[in-house]
This record gives C-alpha cells, structure tokens and sequence, in this order.
C-alpha cells in the first residue's frame, strides 16, 4: 500500500477540520499547522484529536505560521508528506480592508513560502491551493475557470498572488499544484463573524429570546453558497487527477443575503423584517456584487457536483445552532 501523508495548513478551521475527518477516513496520516495561542483554538477538530504519546498516531498537529518560511520547510521536511493543503489563510474579506498588509503575508506570501519549500525539498509532493470566487470580484456571473479575475479587496488581491504562484511553480517547475477556486461553502463550523452563521446564530438567539436584533450590511449581494463538508472531496479529488488543473467549485446557483435570511428566519417560525436592521459599518467599500461558479469542469472531469443547495444549508445551520445554544 503505498504512504498517504497529508499536511494541512489551517486544519483548526471549517474547511481544514472536514478535510481531517475525510482524509483520516481514507486512511492518511494527516498532520496539521496550528498557530500557538494563549488559549485552546481547536474546537473544531477535538473529536478527532489525538494524543502525541499515543504509539501510531494518525492525526498530529505542529505549532508554526505561513509568515515563517524557515519553519515550514523544516517541517514539511521532517513530515515528508506526500500531500499539502493550504487552507489557512486570513480569509475575511472585510478584515482584509483594515489589515491589508497581514492580508498578503500570510495570503500570498505564505503560499509562495510552502511552493518554495516544495520546490527546494524536491520531493513528489501534490500541492492544493485554497482560492476563492473572490477573485472574479466585478466580473459578471456565471463565472468559470476562464473568466476574467477583478479583485474587490486586499483579501482578493492577496489570493490572485496567491493564485498565479501556484500556476507560475506548476509550469516553471513541473510541481502537482492546484488552485481550487472554491465558492462561498458554510455549515454548523463556519466562523462566527461571516454572514451565513451570522444569520443562523442569531436566528437561534432571537428564538430563545437571548437577542433582540440582527444587523447586516447589503442584503442585495448574490453569492452561491454550498456546504463545506461536501467541498473538502473536491479538494482531494483534484490531487488524485493525473495533470494538475485549476477547478471551479460550486452549486451554479445564486441567492441574496435577504433570501438566505429569509429562509433562515422562517425555518424557525419567525419573520426576518421584524428582527433584521441595515449597518452601513457592514458594507465594503468597494463591493462584489453577484458570485455565481459554473462548476461544469469538476463534474466533467472529477465527477463531482453539490449535493447540498443554499435553502436546505441554511436550514441545517439553523438547526444545528438552535441544538447547540
């Protein structure tokens, strides 16, 4: 049987602790990177987490950073893995605005640091590249892999860097590096301050009484929002194609903020007017107005298509945050 060795940047987050539990599954050796903190931040993946004095762990977690080049290639070098996924990143788009210059170290440049390791260590190590819809910023939907990229945001701006690194070692050096252009993915994990959870968390607050208002910024954008657990397959499927490609991931199909909150609200037997308030402090200064993916290549040549659409996500994130209150 041959060694599957997985490395996984970010594996404390929503995309990071699903692809854990899906790699672990098929029997990888899966090791993480997580930052230190003063305080626990692996709540997502304790279920799954290990004790490092265990005999044959599966799952081992390393303290380091995108922003330490050093240290990731003396761990990629001591881990020897024959996969690595980047999906850390600082990924709030509208937390890009005010920290912009953090945005692309770690976004961009900590990306750059993981292919150069890659290319320096010489090993036969397949490379995923966590991109983002983002990237099409003002270009009209539906967007595909040869739609043109207009980044909206540092956010955006850093992962366009981060985007053409990944093609530019791909072509120079002849490494498996991928670009996954995912598409807005939620579920039950997903953090707290982005829009969809949001939305969910404050429906179950509303609900037990424990919150009175809900403020949001443009209710007008159009995202295509899937369901995380179901987006991580895609991930691994791209590292096992034989020629590495870039793939759009997502539904095909749009909806408002207002409709997702809409359904979320009435699942719970409220009405959203009564409860939802417009902050202009929530708006971007420069928006995206509509994201819609035409994920025809993945299923042509993966076999992968969602299964799981905008209205019955934001039913199951309501359901799971009512539960967990």
């Amino acid at each position: 049987m041959s060694r599957k060795v997985a490395f996984i940047t970010g594996i404390t987050g929503q995309d990071g602790s699903y692809l854990a539990e899906f790699l672990l599954a098929k029997g990888y050796e899966v090791h993480g990177l997580i930052r230190r903190a003063s305080t626990f931040n692996t709540s997502r993946i304790d279920h799954i987490y290990q004790d490092p004095h265990d005999p044959n762990p599966k799952l081992t977690l390393h303290y380091g950073d995108l922003t330490d080049g050093v240290g990731l290639t003396n761990l990629i070098r001591e881990i020897q893995p024959t996969e690595i996924y980047n999906l850390a990143a600082q990924s709030h788009v509208m937390v890009s605005f005010t920290m912009p210059q953090y945005t692309a170290q770690v976004d961009a440049v900590g990306t750059v640091a993981i292919l150069e390791a890659i290319r320096a260590i010489k090993k036969d190590i397949r490379f995923y590249q966590a991109s983002t819809s983002e990237l099409y910023g003002s270009t009209p939907p539906p967007q595909n892999e040869e739609s043109k990229f207009r980044p909206r945001s540092p956010y955006a701006s850093a992962k366009l860097m981060a985007y053409w690194s990944t093609v530019n070692y791909r072509e120079a050096f002849g490494i498996h590096a991928t670009n996954g252009i995912l598409f807005n993915h939620e579920s039950p994990r997903r953090g707290e301050t982005f829009v969809t959870r949001k939305i969910t968390r404050a429906v179950a607050a509303i609900k037990a009484g424990k919150q009175k208002k809900l403020y949001l910024g443009n209710l007008d954008a159009i995202r295509d929002w899937g369901y995380a657990k179901e987006y991580v397959e895609s991930m691994w499927l791209m590292l096992q194609q034989p020629e590495s490609s870039d793939y759009v991931v997502a539904t095909g199909v749009g909806a408002t903020v207002k409709e997702f909150a809409t359904t979320a609200f009435t699942h719970a037997g409220l009405e959203w007017e009564k409860y939802v308030e417009i902050d202009e402090k929530y708006e971007r200064p420069t928006e995206v107005d509509a994201l819609i993916g035409d994920p025809s290549k993945a299923k042509q040549v993966m076999g992968w298509s969602a299964k799981t659409h905008w209205q019955e996500l934001a039913k199951l994130m309501v359901d799971a945050d009512i539960k967990n209150l």
